[in-house]
């Protein structure tokens, strides 16, 4: 099952995706997309449905964050070998765990703003994990049990920030709009193996990122397993789960960064694919 949410930002409705790629109107059966709607009894009772019962949206809406009300924004860094050797970077013996701002969350095609001065923003395709019940101390086996789905992560990441502001890399990471997730959600029961997924991300259509979870170095399972040793993970919380390699700071000869008006288009296998154009920062009105 696919869930998602759709419309104008802070308007969205829920809805689910059918079998021909056509959204339908969930607002019947639940008045949002929330941490309450993952829980397994409630997940069974909406896949129940027969989407053919449902409304069908004539056109094509925003899509909207899948889950509103995330309360964790947690991400994992250098999880692939590859993109640790092109970053010039050690292999970590533990996940490396930091933080994406809550209020850097937005839906998978909308605009991403480069911030004010950034010389470089950068790009990274990501499998997003959307907890679906309270994890907290379980063990490896168990850990994918507390999973309600996946969805794709555009970890947008400005490196100056990241690396050369001292070693706190959560400052180069939840900058606002740097957070594209979905389009949807996809249930755990219909993704199967996470950790056998294709990715991949193109910058102005040209391919840069190809690869697969096949070759992260720690597993969905152990990053949930590891989380929930150091954080009680909630319903509605998101992990991102690390890139493979391709990001623009490893790019050859010379780095190659985001500017206005590039366009990043990513994708992941069974999960959908997101669209991006990188605008200017400019002040509030």
């Amino acid at each position: 099952m696919k869930l998602l949410r759709y419309g104008p930002q802070g308007q969205e409705k829920p809805g689910l995706l059918d079998a021909e790629g056509r959204i339908r109107d969930l607002s019947g059966y639940v008045p949002d997309i929330t941490a309450a709607t993952l829980a397994p009894d409630r997940l069974t009772a909406l896949g129940a449905i027969d989407p053919a019962s449902l409304p069908l949206v004539a056109e094509s809406p925003r899509y909207g964050v899948p889950v509103n009300g995330v309360g964790k924004f947690v991400a994992i860094g250098l999880n692939y070998a590859d993109h640790a050797a092109e970053s010039n970077l050690p292999i970590p013996s533990e996940p490396i765990v930091f933080n994406k701002w809550i209020n850097c969350l937005q839906g998978a095609n909308d605009p991403v703003t480069i911030p004010r001065d950034s010389e470089k923003t950068d790009w990274e395709v990501e499998l997003g994990v959307v907890i679906g019940t309270r994890a907290s101390y379980v063990e490896e086996a168990d850990a994918l049990a507390h999973v309600a789905g996946y969805c794709v992560v555009n970890d947008v990441s400005e490196r100056h920030w990241q690396l050369e502001r001292g070693p706190t890399w959560d400052k180069g990471k939840g900058f606002p709009t740097f957070g594209p997730v979905g389009p949807w959600l996809v249930t755990a029961d219909e993704v199967g193996d996470p950790q056998n997924l294709a990715m991949w991300l193109s910058v102005n259509g040209k391919r840069v990122q190809d690869g697969s979870t096949r070759t992260m170095i720690f597993s969905v399972a152990q990053i949930v397993a590891y989380c929930s040793q150091i954080m009680t993970l909630e319903p509605g919380d998101i992990i991102t789960t690390g890139t493979p390699p391709g990001v623009g700071m490893g790019h050859k000869p010379e780095p190659w960064f985001l500017k206005t008006g590039d366009v990043v288009e990513l994708g992941i296998d069974r999960l959908g694919q997101q669209r991006q154009e990188f605008v200017a920062w400019a002040p509030a009105a």
